[in-house]
């Protein structure tokens, strides 16, 4: 059973498999599919229509089955490789083990966010930005810049209490704990992270920055923390809401994979606390 563990207890050695599985996805041109899809997706999603991966109840779900997906790929080219997550309540500074070089570096230079240390750095040469939304080709941050603080355990806890899991009209505007966890509402805690980080990770094109996926993961924790404190309120809507995935509907773009497959978590993986 894959276990997902705080990137902050990582062994030198898991460390050094993880980056290196990274870097063999990128050089294979699997990596860059799944910044495709992540763009794709958050172009798509809108407030008024169709929405999937963000703005809905099954931003939660859908990136549940993305993670599995990148895991999977990862796991494809070393088998002792899991998905690290990065608590940012707990593990909120610039000088964080989690942005040395010998891991994912850390931010980028003023002029022009460029990162010029670690594994991704573009003077690697080993990860440039094929999927952009601008001319720039190498990997960006700018952390602590576009928003100052990361949230604090007391704001997380502020959201896990909250009882409902979703509400109507089940987009941006909504209560509810996935509302409040995705950040649109409330203390904003997953959006303000992608924001904290900057430079790819503030676009659609986010996964450009391997940290998207040890942010998600820690997402994808806190969902499972939520749902261990409210055995009683599970995923809304359960039928015949337009333009939102409901309870035993597929997500797009997979066609075999609905929210009510990937409720429980521990199926595929535990996390280091579970």
């Amino acid at each position: 059973m894959t276990v997902r563990k705080n990137q902050a207890t990582l062994t030198a050695d898991e460390k050094r498999r993880f980056v290196a599985a990274v870097l063999e996805l990128k050089r294979s041109g699997r990596y860059d599919a799944f910044v495709t899809t992540h763009n794709a997706f958050i172009v798509g999603d809108t407030d008024n229509g169709e929405r999937t991966g963000h703005r809905s109840p099954s931003f939660l779900p859908w990136h549940r089955r993305f993670l599995l997906e990148f895991e999977r790929a990862l796991q494809s080219v070393d088998p002792s490789v899991a998905l690290p997550y990065w608590d940012w309540s707990s593990d909120r500074s610039t000088r964080s083990s989690l942005w040395a070089p010998d891991f994912l570096g850390g931010t980028g230079r003023s002029r022009d966010g460029r990162v010029t240390d670690g594994p991704f750095a573009a003077d690697s040469g080993a990860w440039p930005i094929s999927v952009r939304i601008d001319g720039r080709t190498y990997l960006r941050r700018s952390l602590g810049t576009g928003v100052r603080e990361l949230p604090t355990r007391a704001e997380v806890e502020s959201v896990l209490s909250i009882p409902t899991y979703d509400m109507a009209p089940w987009n941006s505007a909504s209560d509810g704990f996935r509302n409040h966890l995705e950040g649109w509402r409330g203390v904003n805690l997953h959006n303000r992270v992608h924001v904290w980080v900057g430079g790819q990770m503030a676009t659609g094109a986010s996964p450009n920055d391997p940290v998207f996926w040890l942010h998600h993961a820690y997402v994808d924790k806190l969902w499972a923390e939520w749902q261990r404190r409210h055995p009683g309120s599970g995923y809304v809507p359960t039928a015949g809401t337009p333009d939102v995935v409901d309870l035993g509907e597929t997500m797009k773009p997979w066609h075999d994979t609905r929210p009510a497959d990937l409720l429980d978590h521990t199926v595929h993986y535990t996390f280091d606390t579970d």
